[in-house]
């Protein structure tokens, strides 16, 4: 495959990933699909963006690009036919890195959150029931959480959601690292009419 066209690929598949990392994130603001009474209730994680910020805004720029290269024009550049393609495969290495940074960030926040579980309603306060991540294995704890309704699944799925997706996003980000030392060493299979290499 042209190393255009397989960063088309992975700009395709990456904006709907940062659309679902964007949904996710926003739901998290309603524990248990719930409004809450006071922003002091909702899970710290959540306040960080990881899925807004980064897997979201900052993986639509590398998106954008990577749908681009294979309509790039790649004609006329210091009198070498490829030098535009090859430049602009190059370049979509750093976006590609922004990627990688983007989704590690929404990765560990969400690794963080699942860890520390969700904030909910102890008896008369609002605290952080369970420690070391305790609570994934034995479900009895659930109950720890008398407010809101449902929160626990709520926190594991969303924020499980947010790990995988992001996960993805960073190999697919990391996929067109590779494919851009390609495409800038190599350049594409075809540049204005003429044959380029693989």
């Amino acid at each position: 495959m042209c190393t255009g066209a397989c960063a088309k690929c992975l700009g395709i598949t990456l904006i709907p990933l940062a659309v679902l990392c964007t949904l996710a994130n926003i739901l998290l603001f309603f524990p248990g699909g719930k409004v809450v009474d006071s922003n002091e209730h909702i899970t710290d994680e959540v306040w960080y963006f990881g899925g807004i910020i980064g897997s979201g805004l900052l993986m639509i720029f590398p998106a954008l690009v990577f749908l681009g290269l294979k309509n790039n024009d790649c004609c006329g550049c210091c009198g070498n036919e490829s030098c535009g393609k090859r430049f602009a495969m190059f370049s979509s290495i750093i976006f590609a890195a922004v990627g990688v940074l983007g989704a590690g960030y929404c990765f560990a926040l969400s690794a963080v959150a699942l860890n520390k579980g969700p904030k909910c309603e102890i008896g008369q306060q609002w605290a952080y029931p369970f420690q070391n991540g305790d609570y994934l294995s034995d479900h009895t704890m659930w109950d720890f959480c008398s407010s809101p309704a449902n929160i626990v699944p709520w926190h594991l799925t969303l924020f499980s959601l947010l790990l995988v997706m992001s996960g993805i996003q960073a190999v697919l980000c990391g996929i067109q690292v590779v494919n851009g030392l390609l495409g800038t060493i190599c350049g594409d299979c075809k540049c204005c009419g003429g044959n380029g290499a693989v």
